[in-house]
């Protein structure tokens, strides 16, 4: 690959700081499609980052090594930086810690490239994901339809951020062998034809593992989401879906995916899980599963979500899909990505099987594009070139207008009990109740139809905070 290296082992140092499981899992194989470099996985610790058993899920498959990770806490971060003078720095996590670690990176000697982007599809485009990352030198993005969606969002908000395009990670197709059998899988689903599966019954009060199942692929797969739906109604009709389309076909498992074990954390707080709605007394084919998503889809026969970068890696397996429209299609519900795919669908077609491939006009758009067009690579070898010639300017996170306070809660709302600063506390005793009190007024102004969000004509949207998320448990 050409472009710039360094001198001493000729390949350039990139480190991709993260903290929750979803950004881990992103970036690892982001890095892991680079030749010739020499990756590294930062995480610093915060509420949201990922455990020892997360973080082993989310790096298989992507190329990155154990022994490639490390594991700091906020203040040991910049020391770190400092001593292996990365070339650059992708920063992978919710906006809030992108914008607290770009501060870091503006304290640095010897500044790299500052990479930032999010972990799966990012339509509707979200103004704070855009607003967080302005630092950024460049913002990667994986469709064509984000380059256009994140293009007029910031000729709307007056930020500007260079784009390029990689492959979701997540979009790239499995070795040939997998295709064929899936492909043989598919042909046997079409025709009607399944398998029989022998599975072990879930204990009520401890739900398992499923087992590798060597057989033909069967499995009605669900991929849980935190954020969407929200309301605790919605997801017990999802529950309760679950559990008939597993009572429809004894011969074929439902597996419940979900993203974290009890305890543990993951990017966007679950306020509904489903552990909770579904029934005591379980079908003896309905399973949960902590395992990751590649696993899964391995032997799935379909994959049901609303709207869950999964859908992306299951098309990239061939695995047919449901995304659920039975609550509608709107931005609250991320789901508006798929209008024109062919994947919508609602419960009943859950329960029958009756999951569908997308549309070819729909792919090319929406993540799917010629490997060609991903150069992203290219244009970070480009900017490390102009760094080094000293004609990148830095673009550094503006100092907050509220002064040393503000820094304060900036800091604390991102790390948490992490943070055991005097000046921490003191902004998180005075936000906290601030911050409820500005929640409860915007929840008042709501427009009644919506406003934006009931604007089906844009993608544009406003990204979560962590820490609004976590003062509301």
């Amino acid at each position: 690959m050409s472009g710039p290296n360094m001198s001493g082992s000729g390949a350039l140092r990139v480190v991709a700081i993260a903290d929750a499981d979803s950004f881990v899992k992103w970036s690892a194989s982001l890095l892991g499609s680079v030749p010739g470099i020499r990756p590294h996985l930062l995480l610093v610790q915060t509420p949201l980052t990922a455990s020892v058993e997360q973080q082993r899920t989310a790096l298989t498959g992507t190329g990155m090594l154990p022994e490639n990770v490390t594991r700091v806490a906020f203040p040991q971060a910049e020391g770190w930086l400092e001593g292996q003078r990365p070339d650059v720095v992708l920063l992978a996590g919710r906006g809030p810690f992108v914008r607290l670690m770009g501060r870091v990176i503006d304290s640095l000697t010897r500044r790299p490239v500052v990479v930032a982007g999010l972990p799966g599809m990012a339509i509707p485009a979200q103004r704070g994901a855009l607003e967080y990352r302005r630092h950024a030198d460049l913002l990667v993005v994986h469709s064509h339809r984000e380059e256009r969606a994140f293009a007029e969002l910031g000729r709307r908000i007056g930020v500007h951020v260079p784009t390029a395009l990689a492959t979701l990670p997540f979009a790239r197709s499995r070795s040939r062998m997998l295709a064929h059998d899936r492909a043989c899988v598919l042909a046997a689903d079409q025709a009607g034809a399944s398998g029989t599966l022998v599975v072990e019954r879930p204990a009520p009060s401890e739900p398992q593992h499923e087992r590798p199942v060597r057989m033909p692929a069967t499995d009605i797969v669900f991929a849980v989401q935190a954020l969407v739906p929200v309301g605790r109604d919605e997801r017990a009709e999802i529950a309760a879906t679950l559990v008939r389309a597993a009572e429809a076909d004894p011969r074929r498992r439902v597996v419940v995916k979900l993203r974290s074990r009890p305890g543990e954390s993951e990017t966007h707080l679950e306020r509904e899980p489903y552990l909770d709605l579904l029934p005591a007394r379980l079908p003896d084919n309905l399973v949960v599963s902590y395992g990751s998503m590649a696993r899964a889809l391995s032997t799935a026969a379909g994959l049901v979500t609303v709207s869950s970068t999964a859908a992306v890696e299951a098309v990239a397996l061939g695995v047919p899909v449901i995304a659920l429209d039975s609550f509608g299609v709107s931005k609250s519900l991320l789901n508006t990505v798929f209008v024109g795919s062919g994947l919508l669908g609602g419960r009943s077609e859950v329960v029958a099987g009756r999951f569908r491939h997308p549309h070819p006009d729909w792919l090319r758009d929406n993540y799917f594009h010629p490997s060609a067009e991903s150069t992203w690579w290219e244009h970070v070898e480009q900017l490390v070139a102009l760094r080094r010639a000293g004609a990148l300017p830095a673009r550094q996170v503006p100092v907050a207008r509220g002064g040393a306070m503000h820094e304060a809660w900036h800091r604390a709302s991102v790390l948490g009990s992490e943070d055991r600063t005097l000046s921490g506390a003191a902004a998180l005793a005075i936000g906290v109740p601030a911050t409820k009190a500005i929640a409860a007024l915007r929840r008042g102004r709501a427009p009644i139809d919506g406003g934006t969000w009931a604007d089906a004509s844009t993608d544009v949207t406003l990204e979560p905070n962590p820490f609004h998320d976590s003062i509301r448990r």
